[in-house]
């Protein structure tokens, strides 16, 4: 498996490994997932171990008041499954109620914007068909970090400093502001209303969560802000096992969960692309490369916006929308010397603040897992005397009727939390995950044309400078990250791109991700950790 330099210098090494591997945005966590494997675990329990601890130690991008999604390789079959662990939006919550109160969307700070959270189960259920724990087990680590304290770590600190602003309710000032501020770097902080709902859901399971007191308890919170949220929604929930969405990319097989997540967006930019020059898509700085696929993101996006939604109430022509003759149709419409219109969305033949985590065990199994929030802190809604935090999943529903994604009684919205697989035959290849709203398919299709097409090594491809296609109040915005040399962004412009050049504090934009690459041939994993972010990759 070649793996080698390129003209961009990452200023870190990979993490190299050949018994297991954990990789996530904050250390205590990837260190909680590897321990949980040393002890037997399998990669869906180290998942679970350390999207729990993420909950305690990075609690503005995640926790069991969001969602979550995952990608698992098995690696006795060579089988890639998916877990869709979203939630629903409320039986009473109507369109025609939405309307009638002069709203076009749905505010990110309303409790509209909740619905039914879906990691608790998502957590059993992956639990149970690929783990080898229990719940109580893997909650440990979590509840010892809420009860015992942890020191915030640097960029999750600044993360908490920008949404103290989020918080609407009397029990957060107690909870995640102590003191009435946001925890400084190293301040040592401790949740014990979080580690005592860890502890009654290790103890009773998911049933703790969306039965009795914490139900009742988040329903009421809902319906005191005005949502419509009840006991019933939560009663209801269910997660659904999927077939996972893919495409061939240039020797490998890319996976992505079918909608409602967006990673049908990734799919298409990277069919659209594979088509292309070689030596332009190797070439990591480089003009062409660049337009090449921003405009292939353009278009993607444009068809994402338009077909996903829930398809327990939509038809999506995913077969047509995922073949050649559709990419070959859309890839037509690039012009290599200049950036095309806003991209309306094509029309196939009928038919029908977020973390990111992997693990790899020692039997070769991965899990490819994300939960969030949504927005920091989600809908800014803390359950009493809980420390649950509620989403604001919802406001990515359509209030236009004739949109698929129309918001609709007991539906699932829009989704941007999108994990990622990758094998070359029935060999699992990469495990990943870019973070960060709508810049994920963008990461996921920027980090697979580095590892794939510029052959870097997991660390270097996420360290690579990236683009962030935006939608901005003058239209498409093209933001190019600190690193992009300034004649390539000059070229750019004059292709009729809206350039944007973003450094700083303000990398966050361009997301946070992990990578765990396993070589067929020796065993030997690697793995990269994003520098936007706190955490690390670890292994044994």
């Amino acid at each position: 498996m070649p793996i080698h330099q390129t003209n961009y210098c990452s200023r870190r090494s990979p993490v190299l490994a050949t018994g297991a591997m954990a990789a996530t945005s904050q250390p205590l966590a990837a260190n909680a997932g590897l321990e949980i494997m040393r002890q037997g675990g399998s990669a869906a329990d180290a998942a679970v171990a350390m999207a729990a601890v993420l909950n305690v130690v990075e609690p503005m991008s995640t926790g069991i008041g969001g969602d979550c999604f995952a990608l698992f390789y098995d690696a006795r079959t060579g089988a890639v499954t998916a877990l869709n662990g979203s939630g629903r939006s409320p039986a009473a919550l109507n369109l025609e109620d939405l309307q009638s109160e002069g709203l076009t969307r749905i505010p990110d700070e309303s409790p509209h914007g909740v619905t039914v959270p879906g990691t608790v189960r998502g957590w059993a259920d992956l639990l149970e068909r690929h783990g080898r724990m229990t719940l109580a087990d893997v909650l440990k680590p979590a509840i010892h970090y809420a009860e015992q304290g942890y020191p915030v770590s640097p960029i999750i600190a600044r993360a908490w400093g920008q949404l103290v602003l989020t918080f609407r309710s009397v029990d957060a000032p107690h909870e995640y502001l102590p003191e009435g501020k946001a925890p400084e770097a190293g301040q040592i902080i401790r949740l014990p209303a979080l580690a005592r709902t860890l502890r009654a859901i290790a103890e009773g399971g998911p049933a703790a969560f969306y039965e009795g007191p914490v139900a009742e308890a988040i329903a009421a919170r809902v319906q005191a802000a005005g949502g419509r949220l009840t006991e019933e929604d939560l009663h209801a929930h269910v997660s659904t096992w999927e077939e996972p969405i893919s495409v061939e990319y240039h020797g490998v097989r890319v996976y992505e969960c079918p909608p409602n997540g967006q990673g049908l967006a990734a799919l298409l930019a990277l069919n659209i692309i594979k088509d292309a020059d070689p030596t332009i898509l190797s070439r990591q700085q480089s003009a062409a490369r660049l337009h090449y696929l921003i405009e292939a993101m353009r278009l993607a996006f444009a068809d994402a916006a338009r077909y996903v939604a829930d398809p327990a109430f939509a038809s999506i022509p995913l077969d047509h929308l995922l073949s050649d003759r559709y990419a070959a149709a859309r890839r037509s419409l690039i012009r290599p010397d200049q950036a095309m219109q806003p991209p309306s969305y094509g029309s196939p033949l009928p038919g029908s603040d977020t973390v990111y985590l992997t693990a790899v065990d020692p039997e070769g199994n991965a899990c490819s897992f994300i939960n969030s929030l949504y927005m920091g802190f989600g809908s800014g809604l803390v359950v009493r005397q809980s420390g649950i935090v509620l989403q604001n999943r919802g406001t990515l529903f359509s209030l236009d009727p004739e949109h698929p994604n129309r918001l609709e009684p007991g539906k699932r919205p829009y989704h941007t939390i999108i994990p990622g697989m990758i094998t070359r035959g029935r060999n699992l290849y990469a495990s990943f995950g870019v973070m960060g709203g709508f810049m994920q398919p963008q990461g996921h299709l920027q980090v697979i044309n580095a590892l794939i097409d510029a052959g870097m090594d997991p660390q270097t491809a996420l360290d690579s400078p990236r683009f962030c296609v935006m939608n901005g109040e003058t239209g498409t915005q093209i933001a190019l990250e600190q690193g992009i040399d300034f004649d390539i962004m000059a070229y750019l412009a004059d292709l009729g791109h809206h350039i944007i050049p973003v450094g700083g504090n303000k990398r966050a934009l361009f997301g946070g991700g992990q990578i765990i690459l396993r070589d067929p041939d020796t065993g030997v994993l690697w793995g990269g950790s994003d520098p936007r972010k706190d955490g690390a990759a670890v292994g044994y």
